[in-house]
């Protein structure tokens, strides 16, 4: 019995130990925190994107429409059939009756509003992005001063502190468990500390990743308003018109992609000045590149 409870805590305490290194970490939640610590913040999924055109004719007395933030479209391939989304509203005017969205960049997946009320009087709050799989590039942070306040101000995903001052609207981002994500802002050291009553809201589209990839044909299921915020007639909305068909869509970064890249771009510090920095660089900003290979000019 006191071998086989030797052999048991010896097992658990190699296990505990090899958790506590980048190289040796077999859970994600362990490999993420380590590669934090060097200030690594995993891919998230990304959204397979398309561009879409479409003309609204038939608009009297209409001087500017606005295509609201949410579900755009329908799309459909090869095999896929999703929803597409836009993180932003967008507002153009309108000339002789006729209104041109040209080109408008669509999100595969759906969009997500979640918000939380700062209250100081938490010990360590926290602002934990409640769904899986968001695309982190489509988060957008905006703060307002109470609950009953029309004005709001847009803060800034930073990467790093470098220009951040005491005063700067800005937020860091990092992965926690399953796959989610938590809001940290400033303290008047690092950026602008949130005061109490402060009314956060984060938006952001939940994707299928690699999944959406393909769809070239899209039907119009979106919002559209006037300069009134009067909505238009579903019937003076052309068809849609296919500039590029879905593509980009990926997973979110693997463990083993994790560790390859997070001491590559430590030791890099972000730069592109060695052969070796363009690897590693090269291969975070395109994640769908298979492998990079650079030789020096000299």
């Amino acid at each position: 019995a006191l071998a086989y409870n030797t052999y048991t805590t010896a097992y658990n305490t190699n296990m505990a130990a090899n958790e506590c290194f980048l190289d040796s970490a077999t859970l994600r939640e362990n490999v993420v925190a380590l590669a934090r610590n060097i200030g690594y913040v995993p891919r998230s999924r990304r959204s397979a994107r398309a561009k879409i055109s479409f003309i609204v004719s038939g608009l009297l007395e209409t001087s500017t429409l606005t295509l609201n933030s949410g579900i755009v479209c329908n799309g459909s391939g090869e095999n896929t059939n999703y929803i597409f989304s836009i993180p932003e509203d967008i507002t153009i005017p309108v000339t002789n009756g006729v209104a041109e969205f040209s080109n408008v960049e669509i999100y595969e997946g759906s969009y997500i509003t979640q918000t939380f009320t700062v209250d100081t009087s938490l010990f360590n709050q926290k602002f934990i992005l409640d769904n899986s799989f968001i695309d982190t590039s489509t988060i957008k942070v905006k703060v307002k001063p109470t609950s009953t306040s029309t004005s709001t101000v847009t803060y800034k995903q930073i990467d790093n502190i470098v220009g951040v001052t005491s005063t700067s609207n800005s937020y860091l981002l990092q992965e926690i468990e399953d796959e989610r994500y938590e809001l940290i802002f400033g303290d008047n050291v690092i950026a602008k500390k949130l005061s109490n009553g402060n009314v956060v809201t984060a938006s952001y589209i939940v994707t299928d990743g690699r999944e959406g990839n393909g769809a070239s044909e899209f039907s119009f299921v979106g919002n559209i308003t006037n300069q009134d915020g009067g909505a238009i007639n579903p019937s003076l909305i052309g068809l849609v018109t296919t500039e590029e068909k879905s593509r980009d869509g990926d997973e979110i970064e693997s463990i083993s992609s994790i560790k390859y890249f997070a001491p590559r771009i430590y030791s890099s510090q972000y730069r592109a000045v060695t052969a070796s920095d363009y690897e590693s660089i090269l291969g975070y900003i395109y994640p769908n590149v298979e492998s990079v290979t650079a030789y020096g000019g000299e």
